[in-house]
């Protein structure tokens, strides 16, 4: 399995995935799967920022990805990011979450950022709940019934991973450029 950068040429194999989770799934709250044309424009946005959208292949066959982005667009939040993972259905409990996401991690690090925030769609998401936490993410609590999908409410599970130190000492890089919404 290799780690990479995900590139347009990708973006038919990661609709795939992540329409999965869409219509399948909790992880998201997304009800209708978005195009690959909708996705590459999102992974561009993330790209933009300096941050990594990287996926997980196999003898050229994508098993998943995993990206970073701005946790909230207000400046405060700079040095804050959001994770989200994805795995193909078929290669879930393979690794390929953990060695998408870890290099996502290292990659944030690598820019200064201090905070990893995820936000688990679904309290009872025990893969993604445990892939985190196995990446050193502490759980900081469960937000009951955020999300209405698939006839059921939906919870969120906030994790938090520091990294750089986190809040142990001042910044020392510029961190993300955000708008000043």
């Amino acid at each position: 399995m290799i780690v990479r950068p995900a590139t347009i040429d990708d973006m038919g194999a990661l609709a795939e995935i992540y329409g999965h989770h869409v219509l399948h799934g909790f992880g998201t709250f997304e009800e209708v799967p978005p195009s690959a044309k909708e996705l590459n424009q999102r992974r561009e946005a993330i790209v933009a920022r300096g941050l990594p959208y990287l996926l997980a292949e196999d003898q050229g066959k994508v098993l998943g990805f995993a990206y970073a982005g701005p946790f909230r667009l207000r400046a405060a939040y700079r040095y804050t990011v959001e994770d989200s993972v994805y795995v193909a259905p078929d290669t879930l409990g393979r690794g390929v979450g953990r060695a998408v996401l870890s290099r996502v991690i290292a990659a944030c690090e690598a820019i200064g950022i201090r905070q990893m925030m995820a936000v688990i769609g679904d309290s009872q998401n025990s893969g993604s709940i445990g892939l985190h936490s196995a990446l050193g993410f502490t759980h900081l609590g469960t937000a009951q019934g955020l999300g209405y999908k698939h006839g059921r409410w939906v919870d969120i599970v906030w994790m938090q991973k520091a990294l750089n130190g986190g809040t142990g000492r001042e910044p020392d890089a510029p961190g993300l450029a955000l708008s000043g919404v």
